[in-house]
């Protein structure tokens, strides 16, 4: 059974969330987050106004696949971490 955009996103955030707090993460996980938001982004149920916030959390995957420091990569981001969490809670 899929699961709804909802559910999408909650785990989308819980990913993200990890990242923030735990300042580390695997490549699977970066891998998780960009099909999540690829199945985000072609729902027509999400909320346009979070789109750009899903772009920027693709592009974050995308670079967090191919850096050779992934943890390197996650603490260089903390901030937008935060702010995307955030902007998924206020839409979701």
């Amino acid at each position: 059974m899929p699961l709804s955009h909802h559910d999408q996103l909650i785990l989308l955030k819980d990913i993200l969330t990890n990242h923030q707090t735990d300042c580390c993460g695997s490549i699977a996980e970066c891998e998780q987050v960009e099909r999540l938001v690829k199945s985000l982004l072609v729902n027509p149920s999400i909320n346009d106004q979070i789109k750009p916030t899903l772009e920027q959390v693709y592009f974050y995957s995308q670079n967090g696949i191919n850096t050779p420091n992934l943890d390197e990569h996650i603490l260089s981001n903390q901030t937008n971490l935060s702010q995307w969490v955030e902007d998924m809670e206020s839409y979701s």
